[in-house]
């Protein structure tokens, strides 16, 4: 297990700017806006050989009520689970009451902790360290966590006090990504924390509690997982702030780097058109597909039947999905879930070989002739393999870029039949041999003509 580093401290002081800056990535929404972050946050900070988990969490506020309350929640079960508490101070507000309140709570809990005291740029360091010694929690670390000032010092006086020493090590391979994606208060918090079995995000009865992108990595029954909590994406004309312009981005990233989407519909509100464009988003990244249609056990059987009719008119276009009724709340159906995305990786990182394909290719237009353009009939000739997630067949052949889209709509729906493919788009790319003396003929004949001007000229002049 790797030591665990949690960033604690009130809002608005940091905490994921330099969440970002040691874990190398952008992953926690910045904004200069109290409150933002929610969930915990889990990320990999590596510095030389050595390697350790870092937590950004929210702000802990004055009064906790209402969403605050179940933030607080978080970050009291980040601070159970830390090796080493970095305690992040404003330099520029300076001392506060919820700094005293928050060091008292942590002196309690017998941890190391490093007083951060960040956005020091500007500011006489001497000074400003002088109002934080009255924390009692050691020689203040400054630093500026927005330009990595104060980074080295930080990072050695964190590794004195980790309990171990932790090598790196890299082992992605096999990980199976999972993005739970969906509008607004669908139930996806509720559905991530029910496959994993704790309360590991947040669940409020409000829309837009999720704010971020919350990766999740997990094992289950020996093999592993990354699951990711998104936040609600609304029609874009709805959304007027620009912390959920980021969510939604956030979102979209989660979907490009996911192998399997869960794409959750509130089954009791139907299938809307926002459903069905936020579902094309997926179709364009290919990735594969489960539709989950949760709060299915409160329909009745009119409702069913009505939801049932929506998907085959509404989502046409995603026959190859699977759908699958769920109770995110109740947990019915819900365990069938990981079956399904074991198939749907394996359909998706399939591998396929050049033969198989050619012959594939070979009875499919068997079966069916490719038409004919200009009284010639468009050849296909073999097919091989052209990436995964989703898996490409490349198609070589004479005319293809003169394919119908009905034939290449037939060859998509064979290739995946005799594949055996489930849950996930396959994509078909056609390519013709180029000529490489195309046009040649036309600028001879050009140079010809004009030599032959030339001639007609010159005798013209003699006589």
């Amino acid at each position: 297990m790797l030591p665990v580093i949690a960033l604690v401290g009130r809002p608005n002081v940091g905490k994921s700017t330099l969440f970002n800056y040691l874990t190398r990535s952008r992953e926690a929404l910045v904004a200069d806006f109290p409150g933002l972050t929610r969930d915990r946050q889990y990320g990999r900070l590596k510095h030389g050989n050595r390697a350790c988990l870092i937590v950004d969490t929210g702000g802990i506020a004055d009064e906790a009520e209402g969403i605050e309350s179940l933030s607080k929640k978080q970050v009291d079960i980040a601070l159970g689970e830390a090796d080493v508490i970095f305690f992040m101070v404003d330099a520029r507000e300076g001392l506060s009451v919820s700094d005293k309140t928050i060091a008292e709570t942590l002196r309690k809990l017998a941890k190391p902790v490093v007083l951060v005291m960040n956005k020091v740029d500007g500011l006489d360091t001497s000074s400003a360290t002088a109002d934080f010694h009255s924390l009692a929690l050691g020689e203040p670390v400054a630093c500026s966590a927005a330009h990595g000032r104060g980074i080295p010092e930080l990072l050695e006086k964190a590794y004195s006090v980790l309990p171990s020493d932790q090598d790196i090590v890299e082992d992605n391979q096999g990980t199976i990504g999972i993005a739970i994606v969906g509008r607004p208060n669908v139930g996806k918090s509720t559905l991530v924390n029910r496959l994993l079995g704790e309360e590991r995000v947040i669940v409020y009865d409000q829309p837009g509690t999720t704010r971020d992108s919350i990766y999740i990595p997990f094992e289950r029954n020996g093999r592993k997982f990354t699951l990711v909590d998104t936040a609600g994406m609304r029609r874009r004309s709805r959304v007027s702030e620009t912390i959920e312009k980021f969510s939604i981005i956030k979102s979209l990233q989660a979907i490009e780097k996911s192998h399997v989407v869960i794409y959750l519909i509130d089954a009791s509100e139907g299938i809307t058109d926002q459903d069905a464009h936020l579902l094309g988003l997926v179709l364009e990244a290919g990735r594969a597909l489960i539709i989950g249609l949760n709060k299915w056990d409160g329909l009745s059987s009119d409702q069913k039947t009505l939801i049932q009719r929506q998907l085959d008119v509404k989502l046409s276009f995603l026959e190859f999905a699977e759908k699958h009724p769920i109770s995110a709340l109740h947990g019915s159906g819900v365990g069938k879930l990981f079956d399904v995305v074991h198939t749907l990786y394996d359909s998706a990182m399939v591998n396929m070989s050049t033969p198989i394909l050619t012959r594939i290719l070979k009875e499919a237009t068997d079966a069916h002739q490719p038409p004919l353009v200009g009284n010639r009939r468009i050849k296909l000739k073999y097919a091989h393999q052209g990436g995964r997630n989703p898996p490409v067949v490349i198609i070589h052949g004479v005319q293809t870029d003169a394919l119908p889209i009905s034939y290449k709509r037939f060859l998509t729906n064979y290739f995946r039949t005799k594949l055996h493919l489930s849950g996930t788009p396959i994509r078909l790319e056609f390519k013709s041999p180029i000529n490489p003396f195309q046009g040649q003929k036309n600028k001879l004949s050009d140079r010809q003509l004009e030599k032959r001007k030339r001639l007609v000229k010159h005798y013209k002049s003699k006589k």
